[in-house]
């Protein structure tokens, strides 16, 4: 088990890629900002202010944009996003469409949205649990774009009935601010999804991952390579800081920073790392206008996969090096199981962002590659079927959840102690124990789905006789 796999060049480039496309900056929950994103790039393709905006949403889209805050806004939900993409959205800058906001932006939003332009329709045809359709349309002229599988996958793009070449169309540069330049539609740290067309797989899916591949990859590729990946701990240690400063959401971070948290929690590197956590959730739920490194289209996702390694690294004294493999493991690993979750589910993303940080705590704290497999199967076999109920400033609360479990699974790692094939879904196989919880999540707890999204748009109603 522990003889390490010699990765094929083209399979190693192929990782990099992936690595690179899912770990992205966005400013604000990324569903909103996917939202906003569609509809600036279809009131680019009309030419001038959209005099109406159709928009068809999957329940899961719809569910992830209903409770949270929006960036500079002082407001929470779709309607204000939407308006702000057609006013003032950057297609080119990606999930941060919306890095142009200021209060005259807002007002005019608010503006917009009294003339009762915007119509949000739940998609009912198409399954995918990420889909997102604009009409937007001004006189006789129309533009239409579509969004599906990945946050900033465009499909179809339409202009006055004429499809258009994404291909040739888009030359869309996702994360473009901060030194985030591109050349031919790929970025330092993003790709852009524009180019691949309705049916194609996105070209991460080319890349058969499994934990023995995203180990080693991470051990054994040149330090300098994976260097990229310090971007995310900037990132989102300046989100954590903005929490700490101000009084966001719950403020879940500053009370266990508080004397009541500290005379609790003490201020040992358990409590930090919850802390740190909740601070940067906090904000980005609040609708701060920070940018956070993302991974696979959540905000939140980067966050745990990102913070809870960044504290342990600091607290135990471990290397630059060791870090940055430990990142791009946690990192890796969470992209990993998303790609047989899918990018949106009934399951909360931070189950599969903090089994990447349980993973990246072990190996700082000196875990094999078998016992990075053991902090797995722990996490698996604690976490699975934490359900997500939207993105909100609650979230924070499951964050520190999924985090605290990753401190306790790798020092249950590290003392080789896991939860064996004979108990739960855990396999003697630690992909195979990945892939159980992954099937669970995307398939095994639709109708747990449709009751969270009924629960959450008919509060007050009998939700029974809603689903009949």
């Amino acid at each position: 088990m522990n003889e390490h796999m010699i990765l094929a060049e083209e399979e190693k480039n192929a990782m990099m890629d992936l690595l690179k496309s899912q770990v992205v900056p966005a400013i604000g929950c990324t569903e909103p900002m996917a939202v906003a994103l569609c509809v600036a790039k279809a009131s680019r393709l009309l030419g001038c202010r959209p005099e109406r905006i159709e928009l068809r949403l999957s329940a899961n889209i719809l569910k992830n944009a209903m409770g949270v805050g929006i960036p500079g806004t002082g407001m929470i939900g779709l309607p204000i996003a939407v308006a702000l993409g057609a006013l003032i959205g950057r297609p080119e800058c990606g999930l941060e469409v919306l890095c142009d906001c200021t209060p005259q932006a807002v007002a005019e939003g608010k503006q917009f949205l009294s003339e009762n332009r915007i119509h949000i329709a739940l998609e009912d045809h198409d399954p995918d649990k990420l889909f997102i359709n604009v009409l937007c349309t001004a006189g006789h002229h129309t533009a239409e774009a579509r969004i599906k599988t990945e946050h900033t996958r465009f499909v179809m793009l339409r202009k006055d009935g004429l499809e258009l070449d994404a291909k040739t169309e888009n030359g869309l540069t996702y994360g473009t601010r901060e030194g985030y330049h591109s050349t031919e539609g790929t970025s330092v740290v993003g790709r852009d999804w524009a180019s691949t067309r309705d049916g194609d797989e996105p070209s991460d899916r080319r890349s058969e991952l499994s934990m023995r591949k995203v180990f080693d990859f991470s051990m054994h590729t040149c330090v300098d390579e994976l260097r990229f990946i310090l971007e995310a701990k900037r990132l989102n240690e300046a989100a954590a800081q903005s929490g700490l400063r101000e009084n966001y959401g719950h403020q879940l971070g500053k009370t266990m920073c508080s004397p009541l948290g500290r005379g609790i929690m003490g201020d040992s590197i358990f409590s930090k790392i919850m802390s740190v956590t909740s601070c940067a959730c906090d904000a980005r739920m609040a609708g701060a206008m920070i940018p956070v490194m993302s991974n696979s289209g959540s905000g939140n996702q980067g966050i745990c996969a990102t913070m809870p390694v960044v504290v342990f690294a600091e607290e135990n004294h471990n290397t630059e090096e060791e870090l940055i493999r430990a990142l791009v493991l946690s990192n890796l690993t969470a992209i990993y199981m998303k790609q047989s979750l899918g990018s949106l589910s009934a399951l909360c993303g931070c189950v599969v962002a903090s089994t990447g940080a349980a993973c990246g705590i072990t190996y700082l704290m000196g875990g094999t590659f078998e016992q990075v497999c053991y902090s797995v199967k722990n996490m698996v076999a604690n976490l699975t079927g934490m359900i997500c109920d939207g993105a909100k400033p609650s979230c924070a609360l499951k964050l520190t959840s999924g985090v605290s479990t990753a401190v306790l699974s790798a020092m249950l790692a590290m003392q080789h102690k896991y939860v064996t094939s004979a108990e739960g879904i855990i396999d003697d196989d630690v992909d195979q124990s990945i892939h159980n919880l992954t099937a669970i999540g995307s398939r095994g707890m639709d109708e747990t789905d449709r009751y969270v999204l009924d629960i959450m748009t008919h509060k007050g109603k009998p939700v029974a006789t809603t689903l009949e």
